[in-house]
This record gives C-alpha cells, sequence and structure tokens, in this order.
C-alpha cells in the first residue's frame, strides 16, 4: 500500500509558522513605531465603580491605544506582548503617563490609573514627563494610581519597593494589577505596600456560578484585607458576579457591565458642551 510521504522541511530552511509569526511581529514593531513618531496614540478610558453608595465612579483605568496605517484603533492585547520587553514598550509607557498626567490637568474632578512596567522605572523618557507635571502641579500626584502587574513586579523586586518608597510620599498610589495570576508570594506584601490590588479577571467572570472561583476570590480578598488595600475586581460582566463579589468585601468593580474602554469619556462631552454655552 502506498502512503503519501510526510513533507519534511529541509535542514537550514526556516519553518513557515515561525516566519509568519516573526513577520508578523515585525509588522506590529513597525506599526508601533510610526504611531509613537507621528503622535497617533491615545488612551481609552474605562471606569472603576464603588461597590457601596453612592456607587459613583471612584477612578478611570486609563489603557494606551495605537492608531494603524488605515486609521483604526488598535487595542493593547494585538501590540503590548510584542513591544513589552522592548524599548517600544518603555516609549508607550511614557506616552501612556503623559497623556494620563495632561487628562488630570484639564479635568481636575477625575482620578485615572495608568498602566506601568516595572521595566519603566529608571527609563529616562517617563521619570521626565512624572517629574515635569509633578513640579508644575505636585497635587497631581494624589490623583495618579500606577498599575503595575504582578509578574512585572516580581521580575525586579527591589527596584520596584524603592520606587514605590520614593514616590508614594509625593501622593501617588500604587495598584497590584492581574492580582492571584502568577507566583506572587504573599510574604512580598510586607515589602511592597501597595495601596490597592486588582483581582486577575479570569477569577472573577462567571464567580457567581463557580464554587472554586468564589473560594479564590474570597482567599484573595481575605489577605489583600490584612494589608489594608483597596480591592478592585476587574472583568465584571453580569449583576450575579456583582452582587457576589460586593458580599464577600469587594470595594471597586470594573467591566463590561458598567462600561467598555472608550476613547470618548464623559468628560470629552461636558467639554464640548461648556465651549457651547
Amino acid at each position: 500500500m502506498n502512503r503519501k510521504k510526510r513533507a519534511e522541511i529541509p535542514a537550514g530552511a526556516e519553518n513557515p509558522l515561525n516566519a509568519a509569526v516573526a513577520g508578523r511581529d515585525r509588522s506590529t514593531l513597525a506599526m508601533v513605531t510610526e504611531a509613537i513618531k507621528h503622535k497617533q496614540c491615545m488612551l481609552a478610558f474605562q471606569p472603576v465603580m464603588q461597590a457601596q453608595p453612592p456607587h459613583g465612579v471612584a477612578f478611570y483605568e486609563a489603557l494606551i491605544r495605537v492608531m494603524d496605517e488605515t486609521g483604526r484603533v488598535i487595542p493593547a492585547r494585538d501590540f503590548m506582548p510584542v513591544v513589552e520587553d522592548t524599548e517600544l514598550g518603555r516609549d508607550l509607557d511614557a506616552v501612556a503617563l503623559e497623556i494620563g498626567l495632561r487628562t488630570l490637568v484639564r479635568n481636575p474632578d477625575i482620578r485615572l490609573s495608568v498602566n506601568m512596567s516595572a521595566r519603566s522605572i529608571g527609563y529616562q523618557r517617563w521619570m521626565r514627563t512624572l517629574g515635569r507635571f509633578l513640579d508644575k502641579d505636585p497635587t497631581l500626584g494624589e490623583r495618579l494610581i500606577l498599575e503595575i502587574t504582578e509578574g512585572s513586579a516580581m521580575m525586579l523586586p527591589e527596584l520596584v519597593i524603592d520606587f514605590m518608597d520614593r514616590l508614594q510620599p509625593k501622593g501617588i498610589c500604587f495598584a497590584l494589577d492581574d492580582y492571584g495570576s502568577s507566583t506572587f508570594s504573599f510574604r512580598h506584601f510586607r515589602d511592597f505596600l501597595f495601596d490597592a490590588t486588582k483581582i486577575d479577571g479570569q477569577f472573577v467572570r462567571g464567580v457567581a456560578g463557580n464554587r472554586d472561583n468564589q473560594a479564590l476570590t474570597r482567599a484573595l480578598v481575605s489577605v489583600a484585607r490584612e494589608f489594608d488595600m483597596l480591592i478592585t475586581a476587574e472583568s465584571v460582566e453580569t449583576v450575579e458576579d456583582a452582587e457576589f463579589l460586593v458580599s464577600i468585601g469587594v470595594d471597586c468593580l470594573q467591566g463590561y457591565l458598567f462600561g467598555a474602554p472608550t476613547v470618548s469619556p464623559p468628560w470629552k462631552d461636558q467639554g464640548k458642551e461648556r465651549a457651547r454655552a
């Protein structure tokens, strides 16, 4: 019986799949480079709601976006994994910080959280941006939250601890993002002294009907409460999930149930109305 011989990749030839991935990554890097060069970066804002009355907006999370050559707004999940470990990732952190601080200057009634990588600590462009705005208005720090993921914090723990020690006296709050998603050791809570934490969405989505995730979120809330941290649950999508999270002591809720990230936040409409008045 004849069998079709499986095609083999000749020695030294490039794997087609690897070549496709490499080509996609090069395209992504080029897109982000052009977006930064031509100032085609922006922030999308998602509300983070108070779990208890009066149930208002506690703060907004600012999420970096870039525009491609056709003018489409590209979310971070489509480019950040490619650029995160490169200098472009540091430049994006600096761009996000600058746009976020400008937003705080123009809108004194809001509070923003901005994402950053531990790799950006000490990056001159990022530090200069923060210093320039705080020199002009030291009170901006009181409305700025910097979010650092568990994985990023654990990469450079000593650097992050020193960074937080220097900036917390300026009023800046620090939030541990993706809480529960990695092997973050609880003993590090003593060292880091985060002001807030955000429970990773993988434990939150569908939690009202998942006993395992209920147990895990209770444990995460209990530990965070012991260290006096403000607790936010992200990726809240249903009323049932929200009610469960409130019942176990979560302070703030974030997710599509309350609003998707948008590049046209409420204060832009308010500014247009004032301009017409």
